[in-house]
């Protein structure tokens, strides 16, 4: 009879054979994290293990934490698990956990999608006899348009609302979202404002050697006519809060896999919804 190489336990995802969890939502003595979202990296734990790519990101959330890192493809015994990490494509640093016992091989996602883009290593199948994934979109409705294409109306949008001489404000997750649409300006159209929230991470990703185009913040003194041909990018939370005031009649866009789902445009009360989403879409769980 075969024995599990991964079982789920109250502390999360535990390997028996290495004895340490999988992005473990209480504290545990070793964790290995996929990447550095808040509901998968979280204080507490005694060690950690995670991929080098992600390392600034991931201390730039949790602080001084006793880390280790690895390479992607480079292997490390755990007890009597092999273990090694290997691109999920999902935000920078993101992995999928490979675990080996006595040649049997399984794999944690983490969460993952299979777009390239160029803010993150692109997600590498890993050959494995169990396969623990994700499934945040699994449903036949879930199907998201090209990554170009997306773009290219975000541009667009952008250049109408600039010479029209408003704001354009798209709320989208600090980290992982923030940096996939920044990577994707034209900044030929105008200025690029974020949040501070978004800012810290646009810090990690660039000492991570991203590329990204140059942004302000707004206390970097832009005038009003330079606001008014910005694009805005700031966490949900921002909005309907009083910074969002200094942007005057703006117009405002939603980013999220979300958006895909009727009415979810109206609910969050924004003009457009961008869908775009970090996570597989139905066909990429497929």
């Amino acid at each position: 009879m075969r024995n599990d190489l991964i079982i789920l336990r109250p502390e999360g995802l535990y390997c028996p054979a290495g004895d340490f969890f999988i992005d473990p939502w209480r504290p545990v003595d070793r964790a290995v994290i996929t990447h550095a979202h808040a509901d998968h990296a979280r204080t507490g734990h005694r060690r950690y293990l995670a991929s080098a790519e992600g390392e600034r990101v991931l201390r730039a959330r949790l602080g001084d934490i006793a880390l280790q890192t690895l390479t992607y493809g480079e292997r490390i015994y755990i007890g009597d698990a092999a273990v090694s990490l290997h691109p999920a494509g999902h935000v920078l640093g993101s992995a999928q956990v490979r675990v080996e016992v006595a040649g049997e091989v399984w794999v944690a996602s983490g969460d993952y999608k299979l777009e390239p883009d160029a803010t993150c290593t692109t997600f590498e199948p890993v050959r494995a006899h169990a396969f623990i994934t994700e499934s945040t979109f699994g449903l036949p409705i879930y199907r998201w348009p090209a990554q170009d294409v997306l773009l290219a109306e975000l541009n667009e949008w952008w250049r109408g609302n600039a010479d029209a001489g408003r704001a354009s404000v798209v709320f989208a997750y600090a980290f992982g979202k923030s940096q996939r649409i920044l990577a994707g300006l034209d900044p030929a159209i105008g200025p690029i404002v974020c949040h501070g929230a978004v800012e810290a991470l646009n810090r990690a990703y660039r000492d991570s050697g991203v590329a990204l185009p140059a942004t302000a913040m707004v206390s970097d003194g832009l005038d009003a006519a330079a606001l008014r041909r910005a694009l805005v990018i700031a966490p949900p939370s921002a909005q309907s809060t009083p910074w969002m005031k200094r942007f005057g009649d703006y117009a405002d866009c939603f980013a999220s896999g979300w958006m895909q789902v009727r009415g979810a445009r109206r609910r969050r009360g924004v003009d457009r919804g961008l869908v775009m989403s970090d996570h597989a879409d139905w066909p990429g769980l497929l």
